[in-house]
């Protein structure tokens, strides 16, 4: 029988969110079309906008971003990070990778929307 948080039992491992920024709002919905179409990650979810303020090239900026949240498995996340820089604009995107417990029933969709490559 599964645990109530998912995350013990291997019949449901943790969910791996990996989080990253663009630009644009067609491109934050460009790059999570893409991951959910090729099964790189069951869901996305797009905030923003949101203000950013980070320090480039030895100066202070700020940037109007949309940030991607993308659910998917531990097995799937090499793959996932790829096909986001693949495609990002960004010279150095963010990319934030954290393990997450889930419901049995939670992970068991993304596992069955996430192709373990």
């Amino acid at each position: 029988m599964p645990s109530a948080r998912g995350a013990a039992d291997p019949a449901f491992p943790g969910i791996v969110e990996i989080r990253t920024t663009f630009p644009s709002r067609p491109a934050a919905e460009a790059c999570a079309a893409r991951l959910v179409r090729e099964r790189l990650a069951a869901c996305v979810q797009i905030d923003g906008p949101l203000r950013s303020t980070y320090a480039w090239n030895g100066a202070i900026e700020s940037a109007e971003e949309w940030r991607c949240t993308c659910k998917t498995t531990a097995a799937a996340e090499a793959a996932c990070l790829r096909g986001i820089a693949a495609h990002h604009t960004y010279e150095t995107p963010e990319l934030i990778v954290t393990t997450v417990s889930a419901s049995p029933a939670y992970a068991a969709w993304v596992r069955g929307h996430v192709d373990d490559r």
